[in-house]
């Protein structure tokens, strides 16, 4: 498999971002904790002035600069584990330099009022990274994991993951998702390690 160069001799200081958020589509899962990737990705865009998304290759996508940066946004519309598909289109379509994607998703094993940037690693059973690490061939790539905590007593968490947030979590929930978007754009404008710096070490509490 050809993956996309991360050669600066070849355009990769001037290649566009791919910001992916991860979720299900439609409106039964819209609020679901499992979609936080895309309620992110939805809060950029607003704050991005960038309009109506259009569907290309299996993503509802948005084109926009961020700060002077190209940045393309993206919520995969093939169902959670089939995440890759509409990545891996992406990634080669826009040739897509791996240090320049970044996918949000949820995360059971970081508590609730935790973000956490990494630049890559395993997936940690989130299936929609799986499908991801399968289509790009690699696992080295940078991710925001939005943490929602372990569900409570012997709950699935697959059960876990499909439900909305409580009513009691919005408050936090929606400071969460500005501290996920100041973390992309700081992502995008100083770079990842900058990013991680600033924003792995904080703990928002209730």
């Amino acid at each position: 498999m050809t993956t996309p160069s991360t050669d600066s001799s070849v355009g990769f200081a001037s290649s566009p971002y791919l910001l992916v958020g991860l979720g299900n589509p439609g409106r039964t899962y819209a609020r679901n904790r499992h979609n936080v990737g895309f309620m992110v990705i939805d809060a950029l865009a607003k704050q991005l002035n960038l309009g109506t998304p259009r569907l290309q290759m299996k993503a509802l996508v948005l084109n926009g600069t961020l700060d002077g940066h190209k940045v393309i946004l993206a919520k995969p519309q093939t169902y959670m584990n089939l995440s890759g598909e509409a990545v891996g289109s992406l990634v080669r379509y826009y040739k897509i330099p791996f240090p320049h994607l970044l996918v949000i998703h949820d995360d059971l094993d970081l508590p609730f009022g935790v973000i956490r940037l990494r630049p890559g690693g395993g997936a940690g059973g989130h299936k929609g990274l799986l499908s991801i690490m399968d289509r790009l061939g690699t696992q080295n790539f940078p991710r925001l994991r939005f943490g929602i905590g372990r569900p409570p007593g012997k709950m699935d968490p697959a059960d876990y993951v499909l439900q909305n947030f409580d009513a009691s979590e919005q408050p936090l929930l929606e400071l969460l998702i500005d501290r996920a978007v100041q973390a992309i754009r700081v992502f995008v404008t100083e770079g990842l390690d900058t990013a991680m710096n600033r924003f792995n070490g904080m703990t928002l509490e209730p």
